[in-house]
């Protein structure tokens, strides 16, 4: 037998019960490892006041949940007077939604003395809208450009009743309505209707002078019509900040529509010159056609005298006269004419 046998006999151990007694010393030591991890997120949440179950964070790494992410978030709202169970981050966390910002914005929410409860913060959170960025621009209200600079357009072009284009860059300031952010328009249409207004407001003056003589009309207008309505803002302001003369719309537009006209006159013309010269065309072979038939007229004539003086029906003195009367038709004829130069 071994030293070791012998003592292990010694000492009255027997081998099963060694191996049994290395086998658990194995999987306790695992067990410690496994649980070690764990600790110091057990005990940073104990000495915070917001507890947590180390069975808990053991089964938030079996469900895919972080469970740092989920402790810090849940210290932070405790610090910040809300107590959030461990369940409803983990729920939210696995729906796809963004804890950290959801907790951050309830948190600012509250300092700012905004009702934001837990229900409504997880429902914007997961309709794809920055929670955290919301409550911010509630507490702080952001500038807006109209039109936006990345649409590729610097100015709103709009056109007085005088014909003149005016050129507008406004700026909007707005604030986050959090009861409407569910569901309620973006900045774009926002921004589409700021726009629109101010182009009909445009439109609807007499003259051009009077909206640079007075631009906060554009604004006071348009702020009244409620463009807000059915978004996730609040317009708080409309400021012009330039507004610049274009193009005389109106003079450009009657200059083409003459140049129109002119164009559609000549070709109206044109085409009487041509109705005429076809009419003309159809005249002078109607007249050609009338000429053909007197000549054949005429060469019957030859025909009817011969055979007049056949049938005696017509004597020689009477054609005589007749040529004696047709020269002197003739002559007078002649006489009648004006000398030629």
């Amino acid at each position: 037998m071994t030293p070791f046998a012998n003592t292990l006999a010694a000492t009255g151990i027997s081998t099963w019960v060694l191996v049994i007694l290395i086998v658990a010393g194995v999987v306790g030591l695992i067990f410690l490892i496994i649980i070690g991890q764990y600790i110091q997120l057990w005990l940073q949440a104990w000495l915070s006041g917001a507890r947590v179950r180390l069975i808990d964070l053991v089964m938030m790494r079996l469900r895919k949940v972080p469970p740092g992410m989920i402790v810090l978030n849940r210290i932070a709202a405790r610090k910040a007077g809300m107590d959030i169970p461990t369940n409803l981050l983990e729920a939210h966390y696995l729906a796809g939604g963004r804890v950290d910002r959801v907790i951050r914005a309830m948190i600012a929410a509250d300092k700012a003395k905004i009702d934001l409860g837990w229900d409504r913060s997880t429902a914007i959170d997961l309709a794809g809208r920055d929670i955290l960025d919301a409550v911010r621009t509630s507490v702080d209200p952001k500038v807006i450009d109209c039109p936006n600079p990345v649409s590729g357009r610097t100015t709103l072009d709009g056109v007085a009743q005088d014909g003149i284009q005016l050129r507008v860059r406004a700026r909007v300031t707005v604030r986050t309505a959090i009861a409407r952010l569910v569901g309620g328009a973006t900045e774009e249409t926002i921004v589409a209707r700021v726009g629109q207004g101010i182009v009909a407001t445009i439109g609807a003056s007499e003259s051009h002078k009077v909206v640079l003589e007075h631009p906060d009309r554009i604004s006071k207008t348009v702020l009244a019509q409620g463009l807000d309505s059915g978004t996730s803002f609040e317009i708080l302001s409309i400021d012009i900040a330039e507004i610049d003369v274009g193009e005389n719309i109106g003079a450009n537009l009657q200059t083409a529509q003459a140049e129109a006209d002119s164009k559609r006159f000549q070709a109206q013309a044109e085409q009487r010159r041509a109705a005429a010269v076809a009419m003309e065309a159809e005249h002078h072979a109607e007249a050609q056609k009338n000429r053909a038939l007197v000549v054949l007229a005429e060469a019957e004539v030859p025909k009817a005298l011969a055979e007049a003086l056949r049938n005696g029906r017509l004597g020689v003195m009477d054609l005589y006269r007749m040529q004696n009367v047709q020269a002197d038709t003739q002559m007078r004829q002649s006489i009648g004419q004006p000398p030629q130069a």
